[in-house]
């Protein structure tokens, strides 16, 4: 299926071409007849395209329904249209909090533009107005299979505004993509969880600023930790974060092949999934290049405004490791 998406991705580049160089000839015909006629060719070229487009749709929805059987047969299944992103600032002090933000803003906006419907389940931000630590719900078609390759560290080269040499900062975020899953049964034992209730930090209301609704849960043996702050009170909030956290870790007993929560290897878990950097945002080249795939795409700005599809696409088909 890779060699018939390559080449039908092939075909598009080739359209995209004769469209490109059809509309160049449409400049300089002064021609009304051969302007029709070029029109007409360039109408029809876009119509091929769209068909190769929806091809590959085709194609990717195939291929994601026998990734979905094979998952339901191994257990639980994964919800496709819902996910849970994490986004946590890393290595770089306040500018690393202020890529953390970015990297929230961009997603946010992309979930935005395919109509998702996006629910902030904890938010903290550090001095610099970045972020220490944001937690998404998202809802909608194929949010999962979407950005479930998004897991990893981040890595942004650029010149900070606080930074009055012009020298080049390196800082990292770590972004986490969580499935939610049908059904899941697992016990965690009460005795295993440290709990911590606190106000939330942020916009929300004065209820959420003044009483300590907010939720933190770690569980002990694995090093796992959740937060919630969505629901106004404390008892929803913990419900929440529980569902989060037996995801979690269903979720890294299911990568790690183990039958047992003791069995998981602790180092593995709350890391932010992968722990290799995946992809390096290089503002003076304008560049953005996933190393994953050795690809790489310009304009930062508009694909940190949100405009992910062309960068998510290559990305989609990344096997789990």
């Amino acid at each position: 299926m890779d060699e018939v998406k390559q080449n039908l991705l092939e075909q598009i580049q080739t359209i995209e071409k004769q469209i490109a160089e059809n509309e160049e000839l449409l400049k300089e015909t002064q021609d009304s007849e051969m302007q029709e006629l070029i029109k007409a060719e360039i109408k029809a070229l876009q119509t091929q395209k769209e068909g190769l487009k929806e091809a590959i749709e085709n194609l990717e929805q195939q291929q994601q329904a026998r990734q979905e059987e094979a998952e339901e047969a191994q257990g639980p299944q994964i919800l496709p249209n819902e996910a849970i992103l994490e986004i946590r600032s890393g290595t770089g002090g306040d500018e690393a909090g202020l890529f953390a933000h970015d990297l929230y803003r961009m997603y946010v906006r992309y979930a935005q533009n395919k109509n998702w419907k996006v629910g902030r389940v904890f938010y903290s931000e550090n001095t610099a107005g970045g972020i220490k630590t944001a937690i998404l719900s998202i809802k909608g078609k194929n949010v999962y299979r979407l950005l479930k390759n998004e897991s990893g560290v981040h890595r942004v080269q650029r010149v900070p505004t606080t930074e009055s040499s012009g020298r080049i900062h390196t800082s990292t975020a770590t972004v986490a993509v969580l499935p939610k899953f049908k059904k899941i049964e697992l016990e965690i034992k009460d005795d295993d969880l440290e709990m911590d209730f606190f106000r939330a930090g942020g916009s929300g209301g004065q209820n959420v600023n003044k009483v300590s609704t907010a939720v933190r849960i770690k569980h002990v043996p694995t090093g796992v930790v959740v937060e919630c702050q969505e629901e106004r009170t404390q008892l929803k909030n913990r419900h929440k974060a529980m569902e989060m956290l037996k995801s979690k870790i269903f979720e890294m007993m299911r990568k790690q092949k183990v039958q047992e929560i003791t069995e998981l290897r602790a180092s593995k878990v709350g890391t932010g999934d992968r722990s290799e950097k995946i992809r390096t945002y290089n503002f003076p080249q304008d560049r953005i290049t996933d190393h994953r795939i050795n690809e790489s795409w310009h304009n930062i700005e508009a694909i940190l405004d949100g405009d992910l599809d062309a960068v998510l696409r290559e990305t989609v088909g990344i096997r789990e490791g």
